[in-house]
Order: structure tokens, then C-alpha cells, then sequence
């Protein structure tokens, strides 16, 4: 089943006053107008409860105010929270807010030029035109879906601003070390995933842990990430997309996390899903590096499907698409690699030379670029072996791999992950007649390192 975008509703509660006297009773409001207005543009409402810790809001309403896809804010009576999370909002999203006030309310100056709809309040207590605003509401989500225009004042106001500039796919790889989570939780998942047993009694752990220790619907959006990810460090894929399919929708509905439903869908043979997922999150979000490239290695695995099964012009069709798959992957960001080398890999195995020269450079350049301005992990290595190898430089291929088996890796679907790429390429040169030495030595070394 679809599931439904997520809306956060940004509003007062219970009954207020305004600066005149009125009273408005903001739960029949929210109930009422805003609730069904929501539902009827096609997503779940959600409203932030007043729990608060020392007069804190919690984090996962932190949360869910900046990750959900849609939000409503009523600015009526200039209340301080909504002003306050309406500010973080904006902050953080460019569009997909509206903002709404009860009629005869004076809007504060500062707000004055941001596109505000007005709905209609008498002052006995009663919305009048409830039937018309609703519609209204309504037609704006559904616009909204649509055209994404930009409703923040600050990015309309701050020409090129950007809060997440780095590069996609280091999202996850350094996830951990960079976002600030539950402690306790984050020491004990690292402990778990660090035990010396075998793959499938860490996992029974971390089911525990998820069990005993995990409240999905409140836990921190870090603490659920983690979890995602520890699943994916032991290749437990099947774990790992039953785990994403329960939790909630705001952070389920991240880039991120959609991302890795469709790597994970990919690894359980759910290609085709695999395939709906990431060219969804193309459609809704633009062309990302990480995207394109989790979406080319669905299509290089079914490449490599159609060689096992000897089907030459389906495994032609597949390659073709996969390469195109990683050059847009690479063209939607210079500076990732990692769509990059793939691309490079897979011009190899069709043969195409000429391409790779001029390909090449290119991506080795994007690498050392990161490696001068970052702390370098495997898949820099990596990608500078491929390359090496590719190019059959002996002396640069033994220094990158000796560079990538010194790195952090975590789980053996990394290492794996290189030695797939030097088996398509021993394959494709076999079948060109051509030498083989270098990659077979390279492949030794990276299988020595299984564990």
C-alpha cells in the first residue's frame, strides 16, 4: 500500500484569545478545517502535542517539523512557538509550507510578504465559510505536490543559500561519526555490531535491541537511522526493509531512507520495487548523485544477471542502461565519485577506450579533491584502485589497495562490492582475450580480507 505524505501541522492549542479579544478555539479549527483539508489533498496530518520537557520542546517534534514533506502553519494570534518553529522551518525548507490565519487578524510586519491564506471566524466561536476554505487549503497542498514553489522567505531572499551542500552519498557512510543522537543507544548498537560471533547472532541482538529498547513511533530519527544502517552492515536486507517499512512517515519518507529501501530492496531480489522507489525519489527530489547511483547498480545487477544466464542481448540492454544510469549520477555531482568509477567500470567491460580516456581524468580528479579536503575512507581507495587497474598500472593499484584494506570498512558487502566490479572486468577481458594477471592478484587481496 501507498503511503500517505506526511503534513505538520504548526498551530496553537485549546482556546486563545487575539489582541482583541476574540476567542478562538484552535482544537475545533485543527479538527474541523485544517485535518480535513489535509486529508483531502491525499496526506496524513499530524499535530505537535504540548509535551515538553522543562518547557523544551522534544526533539522528535524537532524532527518531524523539519524532515516531514508538507506543513501547515496558523499564524493567528502571532503565537510564539508557531512563529518560532514556522522560523526553523523555513530555515530548512525551501517549500511545501503554507501558512494560514484566521481573516481579521493583523499579520506582524515580518510576515506580511509571505503568501498567507486567510480562512473565515466569527466571534461566536464558529468557522462560517468552512466548506469554501477547506477547498481552498486543499487546492493549495495539492498544488504544492506539484510545483514545488519556493514559499521560505529566506530562500527567496538569500540568492544560492544552501544548508546541505556535501556530497550525496557520504550521508550515510558518515552518518554516524557526524550526527548527534541518542548516546546510550548509539554505544550500544556499535557494541553490538562489533562483537566477535557470527553475522546472524549480531543480528538476533539487534533485533533485541530494537525490541527492548526502540520505541519506533518516538525514538530520534538518528537512533532509527542507525538501526537501518546496522542492518545493512550485516547484509541483513530483508531486516532492513521490514524495519524501514515500520517506521514513521517522517522520517520513512526522507531521501535518505528511501534511498536505502532501494538499495536493500535491490539486495532482496526486489528489483523491480527497487527500481519504482529510487526513480520516485528522482521525480519528487531532482537528480542526486546517490540516487542515480544506487538506481545504476540495480541495473548493472541485472547486467550481470543476464550474463549467468548467458542472455547476451538483454545483458547488451542492461549495461547500456546502467552506464547511462551512473553518467547522469555523476554529471548531477562532480564531486562524487562513486557513480563516476562506475561508470568507468562499465565502459571497460563494453570496451569502449576511448570513452574511459576521456572519462578517467575526471573522476580521478574528484577523488584526489576529496582526499585534500577530507579525511579519506575505502571507497576513495577504492575508486583510485579501479582506476588503476583499469588502466593496468600495477604499482598504482598495489599502493590504493594496501590504502583501501587500512580504511574502516564495515561489513564485508564493501569489500565484496570491489571485488564484484574486478570480476565483471576479469569476464569481459577473458572474453576479449586479453591479460588478466593484475586484476587476479588485486582480487586476492581484497577476498584475504573477508572475514
Amino acid at each position: 500500500m501507498k503511503m500517505k505524505p506526511l503534513c505538520f501541522v504548526i498551530m496553537p492549542f485549546r482556546t486563545r484569545k487575539d489582541a482583541n479579544g476574540k476567542e478562538i478555539d484552535f482544537d475545533d479549527v485543527y479538527r474541523s478545517f485544517i485535518f480535513k483539508a489535509i486529508e483531502a489533498a491525499g496526506m496524513e496530518p499530524i499535530r505537535a502535542d504540548e509535551e515538553t520537557v522543562n518547557g523544551i520542546i522534544h526533539k522528535p517534534m524537532y524532527e518531524r517539523l523539519i524532515l516531514c514533506d508538507y506543513a501547515v502553519a496558523d499564524l493567528t494570534t502571532a503565537n510564539a512557538n508557531v512563529f518560532y518553529e514556522l522560523g526553523i522551518r523555513h530555515a530548512v525548507k525551501p517549500f511545501t509550507t503554507i501558512t494560514i490565519y484566521e481573516s481579521t487578524q493583523q499579520l506582524p510586519f515580518d510576515v506580511n510578504g509571505v503568501r498567507c491564506m486567510p480562512y473565515s471566524y466569527s466571534n461566536n466561536k464558529v468557522l462560517t465559510n468552512v466548506a469554501a476554505d477547506i477547498e481552498s487549503l486543499t487546492k493549495q497542498l495539492k498544488t504544492d505536490v506539484k510545483k514545488k514553489n519556493t514559499d521560505s522567505p529566506i530562500y527567496q531572499l538569500v540568492d544560492g543559500i544552501s544548508f546541505q551542500n556535501s556530497v550525496a552519498h557520504q550521508k550515510t557512510d558518515i552518518f554516524r561519526d557526524q550526527v548527534t543522537y541518542n548516546e546510550e543507544l548509539k554505544k550500544l548498537l556499535k557494541k553490538t555490531r562489533s562483537k566477535k560471533a557470527i553475522p546472524s547472532e549480531i543480528i538476533k541482538a539487534i533485533d533485541e535491541i530494537v525490541e527492548k529498547e526502540i520505541d519506533v513511533d518516538n525514538s530520534e530519527a538518528g537512533v532509527l537511522i542507525d538501526v537501518m544502517l546496522s542492518y545493512r552492515s550485516l547484509k541483513a536486507f530483508e531486516k532492513m526493509v521490514s524495519f524501514i517499512q515500520s517506521l514513521p512517515l517522517y522520517v520513512k519518507n526522507t531521501v535518505m531512507v528511501q534511498e536505502q529501501l532501494g538499495f536493500a530492496l535491490n539486495r532482496c531480489g526486489e528489483q523491480d520495487e527497487a527500481i519504482s522507489v529510487l526513480e520516485t525519489v528522482i521525480k519528487q527530489n531532482g537528480p542526486s548523485s546517490e540516487t542515480y547511483g544506487i538506481l545504476g547498480r540495480v541495473y548493472k545487477d541485472r547486467f550481470d544477471a543476464a550474463i549467468k544466464d548467458k542472455n547476451d542481448i538483454l545483458a547488451e540492454g542492461f549495461l547500456d542502461k546502467a552506464i547511462e544510469t551512473y553518467r547522469k549520477g555523476f554529471e548531477a555531482d562532480w564531486r562524487d565519485a562513486f557513480p563516476g568509477i562506475n561508470v568507468l567500470t562499465l565502459l571497460e567491460i563494453k570496451g569502449d577506450k576511448k570513452s574511459i580516456e576521456t572519462l578517467a581524468p575526471v573522476v580521478t580528479y574528484s577523488v584526489e579533491r576529496k582526499l585534500q579536503s577530507k579525511v579519506a575512507d575505502y571507497w576513495d581507495y577504492a575508486t583510485l584502485l579501479e582506476i588503476a587497474v583499469i588502466a593496468n598500472n600495477e604499482d598504482d593499484a598495489n599502493r590504493n589497495l594496501k590504502s583501501a584494506i587500512a580504511c574502516q570498512i564495515e561489513g564485508n558487502w564493501m569489500l565484496e562490492t570491489t571485488i564484484n566490479n574486478l570480476n565483471l572486468i576479469i569476464v569481459a577481458r577473458k572474453k576479449r582475450k586479453e591479460k588478466v594477471t593484475l586484476l587476479e592478484k588485486i582480487k586476492v587481496g581484497l577476498t584475504n580480507q573477508l572475514k
